[in-house]
């Protein structure tokens, strides 16, 4: 896509992701995501639409409330940052208009599941419930993807991680998994179909893995730590999404023993 169209989809990503940071913040709060307008997290004095410019007005406010002058978290601008480096990175990569909106819908998610996960060790069924219909709805539009694949997609992500929870939970005799993972991966899969659920969940293993024993040795928590593994799973997701199929034709192009 033209330079000019890419620009502008990460401007419009900046400004999503300005709106994730509300969501982020008040959604596992059971606030409304619409009013009041936004506020600064410590005195709750109301921002004027030039203090909320994403990125910039956290930089020219030096990071601090113009009422109260009390610090602003660098998650602000991250989250602001981090959406408009996806969406343009989806303008930059897609062409037709259909997989724009998917990726689009799908990486908004992705965030906002992502910084919340952190947060409070939830998937909201806010956000990963409607996603299962509407991300099949979006893979079985897309050429890429279809409805059987999108079908498919939704059975395997909600089932495999529902088997794997289901028998940890009865082989450990406690919970290892929560079902927000599982429909996290249904939605995913109804984005990206099936093939999509084989590569987010390799590489959601694979990161995971290597950061759960890095945090463990480094922290001495033992096997028993306890790491959210939401994040995983957007990060096997956008990883699929931009390189899934590039990724599956390596593999298979692989000499076998």
């Amino acid at each position: 896509m033209p330079w000019p169209f890419v620009a502008s989809a990460a401007l419009f990503g900046a400004v999503i992701g300005s709106f994730l940071n509300v969501v982020i913040a008040r959604l596992p709060q059971g606030e409304s995501l619409l009013r009041p307008g936004s506020r600064c997290p410590a005195c709750g004095a109301s921002i004027s639409w030039h203090d909320n410019v994403p990125i910039l007005a956290w930089l020219w406010l030096g990071a601090r409330c113009r009422a109260c002058r009390a610090p602003i978290s660098a998650r602000y601008p991250l989250v602001e940052g981090l959406t408009a480096i996806l969406f343009g990175t989806a303008a930059y990569r897609f062409a037709a208009p259909m997989d724009l909106a998917a990726t689009g819908c799908l990486l908004a998610a992705l965030v906002a599941i992502t910084f919340i996960d952190l947060d409070h060790r939830i998937i909201p069924n806010e956000i990963s419930l409607p996603g299962i219909p509407i991300g099949f709805l979006f893979g079985a539009l897309r050429p890429t993807v279809g409805p059987a694949d999108a079908a498919i997609g939704v059975i395997a992500g909600g089932g495999v991680l529902f088997a794997i929870a289901y028998g940890y939970e009865k082989l450990r005799k406690r919970e290892g998994m929560g079902m927000g993972d599982v429909k996290l991966l249904a939605m995913i899969g109804g984005f990206l179909g099936w093939r999509g659920v084989l590569v987010t969940m390799l590489v959601a293993s694979l990161t995971g893995s290597i950061v759960g024993i890095a945090v463990m040795v480094r922290g001495g928590h033992g096997l028993r730590l306890a790491i959210p593994f939401g994040p995983f799973l957007a990060f096997g997701a956008a990883v699929h999404l931009f390189w899934g199929e590039a990724l599956i034709a390596w593999y298979l192009g692989l000499p076998r023993a």
